[in-house]
């Protein structure tokens, strides 16, 4: 299978259900290493107790052939987002390929 995306590093905010978690599956699909970001973890929901988790994002990442790595991030937190991109530049040598940030939260 082509993978036009290995070692090629991605970042999707909001990546718990819908539009991010499918674009973050594709992207692990297509070979890279995904960052999933989110509010909802198997330890702490949101306060709007969805069920879906980043946890499990990451691991369709993991089953579609990328590599998925779930990050607990309030994106309305500059420092959390500050400490996102420290952690993911100290982790990936500043290879990121991009960032997406499908806007669900209003639906």
């Amino acid at each position: 299978m082509d993978r036009p995306l290995t070692g090629a590093v991605a970042l999707v905010a909001g990546g718990t259900r819908g539009a991010g978690r499918g674009i973050a599956v594709q992207l692990g699909a297509a070979g890279a290493t995904v960052y999933v970001t989110g509010r909802t973890t198997r330890e702490a929901r949101s306060e709007m107790n969805r069920p879906e988790t980043i946890e499990e994002t990451a691991e369709l990442v993991d089953r579609a052939g990328g590599r998925g790595v779930a990050v607990r991030v309030d994106h309305l937190d500059p420092a959390q987002v500050r400490d996102l991109v420290a952690r993911i530049d100290a982790e990936q040598d500043g290879r990121v390929l991009g960032g997406v940030e499908p806007d669900e939260s209003r639906r």
